[in-house]
């Protein structure tokens, strides 16, 4: 089953200890992992026997949220069978008990660099050989149960963000296949200048190696004017951006005049130094197309682009014999790593991916799972055609569903789309869409990720830049008003390897400052801004279904809709399985672990987490809740919150605290302090009820690929006073609630 999508950044990474790379044997991985938490939490035993303050600022609101709007969860595409397996009724009805309200359905197809055809009944460019373009039907007929993506026989990059399963045609050893460049992307359909939008094939030789020479098989339409470069930093993700001073030229890389002579076609070798160069990543920009096809077309996105059949680069010697330093094959590691700009979306019938399906858009809102409410919807952009996303939209329209945000693609970060060719696709389809539904909001780009990587910062890179650049593109082209929301995923832990205590820790001051980041990037704080995925790492781990999945959870919901966040969605809504995907550890984002037959066999902490929030926390319902700041006294050696407090005024008058003890092995007796405006301090009439949910009633047992729960109840409940004061268990969710004085 697919239960996870690990973005290729994240694929190739190993677990670490340290800063140095040290893969982890599942052996010993336990043992490393103690002896971290010990020595990162020895420091602070001082302050262990210490009260805890919590300090509520009630004097003016941060946020107002409505629950049935704010809490939500994704669904995602799956193996073949899959769906069915876990959208029993049985099962719906289990997912729909975790209180989660809104929906956001999730574009996997997207991820893997396939075309989605949404409904399987639809229409080819190229009706007569079943290829070309496609466009999925609107037409009304039966309800459509299951949808696929279809792979590119024109794909560019060698890795995808899903599954994994396709390859680069640039360099596969067959001169009969061939890359080719998005045609959404020439100037017939951008109305701009072509030089404004280069495409580029980059290669990632791993370790630098000497070049002087590469050879192009070139194929239709193929560039008349380009430039070959090379560059030598060391973050792949910079490659979206190619900021000044990033890439340097070949001594003799630059080839413009509008050459047309026929040996292109037969790889001619082009010397681009006298001396070899040693360079890790080598770039080919090409800007001025010659605008021809290999056979007539009538389609004039068969003519427009660039593309290419084979490409090597390497050494040619004294004696002008040519040394390819590039591997050709089908699949890694056969073939060196290429990444392209773009890539055309044309496909064939026979192109068909069937082990991966995506749930139909019928099939769910039938499910219940929508609860009645707006879904946040998907369409395909950067592998799609404007024409089938407004038939999507046509569709849904026609079948009286509920839906008024539609998001453009997804995670184009992970693909290194730049910020300026997104831009242009972007309103292209916001446009097609508009036409359909002048009303429908438009946005996105669902990142992958916005944390700060503080070197790329400082650098002028990372995606606060890349979405600076994208808005303004927008405002460039008079369009601002089309991007209506801003979605992002956040999965804020990628060594899932190291120490989760430290990792818990620190998580809130990662979304602040991600958040502060898009705020100065640029991002409107006018406009919604969603998470439209969450969990604790896009690899599989074990915190995952440990207590640190259901306190992370709780702590990115508190902080995100303290910040002013509109709308979380909680990846891992439907019923999966444990998987590994890292040597030392193994678990997944769910609420629920799934048998071989689709039967839900255990809930797990995220689960009884999540209740706590949308039945316990914040009154389940349409009401209007506000937020208020709160704080706690109590930080780690590095300054980080090991105690978070999440404050709510409920529409019943109730005041609601939301309190997350970090610490793994101590507790907290607990002071709440409430300020109103004036000053003065205030506290609950009577007796509060508490809420508590810790180690004494959840307890994963087993290990690897067989852990399972051995104790999962329910959250204690207990009715306190003055006279019976709070305390905060290690590792615990805790919410307060009652009247003040």
């Amino acid at each position: 089953m697919i239960g996870h999508r690990p973005p290729d950044r994240r694929q190739t990474q190993v677990c670490r200890t340290s800063k140095a790379p040290s893969p982890l044997r599942s052996a010993g991985a336990l043992q490393i992992r103690l002896i971290c938490f010990c020595l990162l939490f020895q420091p602070i035993a001082v302050i262990a026997q210490r009260r805890a303050t919590i300090t509520v600022d009630i004097s003016h609101p941060t946020n107002r949220i409505v629950p049935s709007h704010a809490l939500g969860a994704a669904i995602d595409g799956h193996e073949k069978g899959v769906n069915d397996l876990q959208l029993t009724q049985t099962n719906i009805q289990a997912m729909l008990s975790a209180g989660l309200k809104p929906l956001t359905y999730r574009l996997r197809t997207e991820l893997a660099g396939d075309v989605w055809h949404w409904n399987p009944a639809g229409s080819w460019s190229d009706a007569q050989n079943r290829q070309g373009y496609w466009t999925s039907d609107a037409k009304l007929s039966d309800p459509i149960s299951l949808s696929y993506g279809y792979s590119l026989p024109r794909r560019g990059n060698t890795i995808d963000q899903a599954t994994n399963a396709g390859y680069s045609r640039i360099d596969d050893g067959d001169r009969d296949t061939f890359w080719k460049s998005n045609p959404y992307l020439d100037r017939r359909f951008t109305g701009e200048d072509n030089a404004l939008h280069p495409q580029w094939i980059v290669i990632d030789f791993q370790r630098p190696v000497p070049i002087n020479a590469i050879e192009i098989l070139w194929g239709q339409p193929f560039a008349e004017t380009f430039r070959i470069e090379y560059g030598n930093f060391d973050d792949v993700s910079d490659i979206a951006l190619n900021t000044p001073g990033m890439w340097k030229d070949f001594p003799t890389g630059v080839f413009a005049g509008g050459v047309s002579r026929a040996p292109k076609f037969k790889g001619d070798k082009l010397r681009v130094s006298g001396n070899p160069i040693r360079v890790r990543w080598l770039r080919i920009v090409m800007t001025q197309s010659s605008g021809t096809s290999a056979e007539p077309a009538n389609d004039v996105r068969d003519r427009v682009g660039f593309a290419v059949r084979e490409l090597s680069a390497g050494v040619v010697d004294a004696r002008g014999n040519f040394h390819d330093r590039m591997r050709h094959g089908t699949a890694l590691p056969k073939q060196t790593i290429i990444y392209v700009s773009s890539t055309d979306p044309w496909h064939r019938d026979s192109d068909l991916h069937p082990d991966v399906e995506q749930a139909g858009l019928d099939r769910i809102y039938a499910s219940g799972l929508t609860n009645n409410l707006p879904m946040l919807l998907p369409t395909g952009l950067l592998y799609d055609t404007p024409e089938n996303a407004a038939n999507e939209i046509r569709y849904l329209r026609a079948r009286g569903y509920k839906f008024n945000r539609v998001e453009l693609g997804e995670e184009p970060d992970g693909q290194y789309v730049t910020p300026e060719d997104f831009g242009a696709l972007y309103l292209q389809w916001a446009s097609a869409i508009h036409a359909v539904d002048p009303n429908v909001n438009v946005g996105g780009p669902s990142f992958q990720e916005i944390s700060i990587d503080q070197e790329a910062s400082k650098a002028n890179r990372g995606n606060g830049e890349w979405m600076r650049r994208f808005l303004d593109y927008l405002k460039r082209h008079g369009r601002s008003s089309d991007f209506s929301f801003f979605s992002f995923e956040w999965y804020p832990f990628d060594e899932v390897c190291e120490a989760t205590a430290p990792q818990l820790a620190q998580a809130p001051k990662l979304l602040d400052d991600a958040w502060k980041e898009m705020q100065h990037r640029g991002v409107p704080r006018n406009i919604p801004w969603i998470i439209s995925e969450y969990g604790y790492s896009a690899f599989a781990a074990r915190a995952e279904i440990d207590i640190e999945g259901a306190l992370l959870n709780a702590d990115i919901v508190g902080k995100f809709l303290t910040l002013g966040g509109d709308q979380a969605f909680l990846f891992g809504y439907t019923p999966a399985e444990i998987l590994r995907e890292v040597p030392c550890t193994a678990g997944n984002n769910m609420l629920f672990l799934m048998d071989e037959d689709g039967n839900i066999t255990h809930r797990f902490a995220t689960y009884f987490g999540a209740r706590l929030l949308t039945q316990e926390w914040l009154a389940p319902g349409d009401e209007v809740h506000e937020i208020y700041p709160a704080s706690a006294d109590v930080r780690g050696v590095n300054g980080n919150e090991l105690i978070t407090a999440y404050a709510v005024h409920r529409p019943d008058g109730l005041w609601s605290v939301l309190l997350i003890n970090k610490d793994s092995k101590r507790a907290f007796p607990l002071t709440l302090v409430i300020k109103s405006s004036d000053g003065s301090k205030k506290g609950f009439v009577g007796a509060a009820d508490v809420y508590q949910y810790s180690p004494r009633q959840y307890a994963l047992g087993g290990s690897g690929m067989r852990s399972y729960p051995i104790r999962a109840d329910e959250p204690e409940h207990r009715l306190t006073n003055d006279a019976s004061p709070v305390s905060l268990p290690p590792y615990s969710l805790t919410v307060m609630r009652g009247k003040l004085k």
